[in-house]
């Protein structure tokens, strides 16, 4: 028989938008308990540019509203579904006039890499955790069981 975590609940309601950098921020949803991964809702101002990176593990993205352009000029709406597989290198755009919220699975981590190819920054659930962590503290905010617990 197989051994599953309890059922974790997360009200994103109860979470206010961590901003990330000018028109980009997120609300975590899910950690996993190994950090081989995490889940957020991600929301983009109209014109924010998500830079090129590149994931060392599978991405699954489910636009929630508003439209975002792919690097490879394919346009995202709302309802639509992109899987990005591992060693997958991409850059996208929040295009049109309201803001774009994807609900995004991260399996591994995203390099940023500057035009040289030098690693500049990495994104991974610790860092999504400790993102997380900062507001709570920052804002007075009580964190959510859930999304503050240690592996």
């Amino acid at each position: 028989m197989r051994n599953f975590p309890p059922t974790t609940f997360v009200d994103t309601t109860q979470i206010g938008w961590i901003p990330l950098s000018e028109g980009l921020s997120f609300k975590p949803i899910y950690i996993f308990p190994d950090l081989s991964g995490w889940q957020l809702l991600l929301r983009l101002e109209p014109g924010t540019v998500i830079s090129r990176h590149r994931h060392t593990g599978e991405v699954h993205a489910f636009n929630l509203s508003g439209t975002r352009r792919l690097d490879t000029g394919e346009i995202v709406g709302p309802g639509m579904y992109v899987h990005e597989p591992a060693g997958n290198e991409d850059s996208w755009e929040a295009i049109g006039d309201e803001p774009c919220i994807v609900h995004i699975e991260v399996n591994g981590r995203n390099e940023y890499r500057d035009a040289a190819g030098n690693l500049i920054r990495v994104a991974d659930a610790l860092g999504a955790r400790q993102d997380y962590l900062d507001w709570c503290h920052t804002e007075g905010v009580e964190p959510l069981p859930a999304l503050a617990e240690k592996a």
